[in-house]
């Protein structure tokens, strides 16, 4: 049996703007993994998943595509990623075989609540690094990321692909998307293995490595949302801020990169900063869109967090979900934990995880 696991993700830096390609943000992957396992099957393979309640739902071939009938598939990312990866598979040469798949998450709470940490992103992953254990072929994170992209361009994804990134390549990451026209486009003319194989206009991820002696926190709010919704409001809204959206594109790429910067210079009071101000460009989004961004628990969470001396915003969409925290260590983080608590949001004790290359 093959295994292979993908870490869940937290945006740190730069969400919404994220999703304009060439804009960067900053992730970083965590501690709590989607892992596929897949055993050789005959004839007529099948995906089994807890989030799906246990029950498998078979799949087989049709014209040499994994088909899955409609009105049986909850696993889209899934699918997708075993059709393009299939693609790449016969290109370089390999005959496809069936197999049963089976995923087991830990992104999501006792009760099935998500966390909002990247769990199609981490699926898709991990459902591409088993493939390719399963064929014997060689990997790096960047092939990862770029077959994972094009199973979520597939799927018509509206988000930036960061958490793609996050768990392709773990650890802290600066990141920023690529032309997704231009890789379009090429899909239509080159194969998997050649759209792969060069370099994609705009695509930036980099390793960044958090100062010694800071402590990086996250707090659950209990209220999962949906960064497909909340992305679609604001990008439906874009058109009526013409004069605001591309100010906010500038400054939230300005900021960014000057988190970046004091990332590379071991500067822990720039990085403040840089947090702090993009916090404050997130609440002018969401009062201009009119899309709540920053929940009250959220701003309980960051409140409580400076009080204390640290910086905190919201992490990815917002709407709920988690924020995250920047502190230096010896301050009295436990003071903080149990103001959380009493507020009620649920520390999570998530830690930064970086795979060994």
């Amino acid at each position: 049996m093959i295994q292979a696991s993908a870490p869940g993700k937290l945006f740190v830096a730069g969400e919404y703007a994220v999703v304009t390609n060439n804009h960067p943000a900053i992730l970083v992957a965590v501690n709590q993994f989607i892992t596929v396992s897949l055993e050789e099957a005959e004839e007529q393979g099948s995906i089994h998943s807890s989030l799906n309640g246990g029950l498998p739902i078979p799949w087989t071939r049709q014209d040499g595509t994994l088909y899955i009938d409609e009105r049986e598939n909850p696993f889209i990312y899934i699918t997708q990623a075993v059709k393009i990866t299939d693609q790449y598979i016969q290109e370089n040469g390999k005959e496809l075989l069936y197999f049963h798949l089976t995923v087991k998450s830990e992104l999501d709470d006792s009760k099935g609540k998500k966390y909002g940490l990247g769990s199609s992103g981490a699926v898709t992953v991990a459902t591409i690094k088993a493939l390719l254990q399963f064929y014997e072929l060689d990997y790096t994170p960047e092939l990862i990321y770029k077959l994972a992209a094009l199973a979520h361009l597939s799927v018509n994804s509206n988000g930036s692909l960061g958490d793609i990134a996050a768990s392709s390549y773990t650890g802290w990451i600066a990141y920023s998307c690529f032309d997704r026209e231009w890789v379009l486009d090429q899909k239509s003319k080159k194969t998997i293995q050649e759209l792969v194989s060069i370099p994609w206009p705009d695509l930036m991820i980099e390793p960044l490595t958090l100062p010694n002696d800071i402590e990086f926190l996250v707090g659950w709010t209990g209220s999962p949302a949906s960064t497909t919704l909340l992305v679609d409001k604001v990008n439906n809204r874009r058109g009526s801020l013409k004069d605001f959206y591309p100010q906010f594109l500038k400054k939230s790429k300005d900021v960014v990169g000057e988190i970046i910067h004091s990332f590379k210079d071991k500067d822990f009071s720039g990085i403040k900063n840089g947090i702090v101000h993009n916090r404050t460009l997130l609440r002018e989004l969401s009062q201009r869109t009119q899309v709540q961004i920053e929940t009250e628990l959220l701003t309980s969470l960051i409140e409580i967090a400076e009080q204390h001396g640290g910086a905190a915003k919201s992490s990815g969409a917002g709407g709920g979900d988690c924020g995250i925290v920047l502190i230096e260590s010896n301050k009295n983080i436990s003071s903080l934990l149990s103001q959380w608590e009493q507020a009620g949001i649920q520390p999570l004790s998530l830690k930064v995880y970086q795979e060994s290359q």
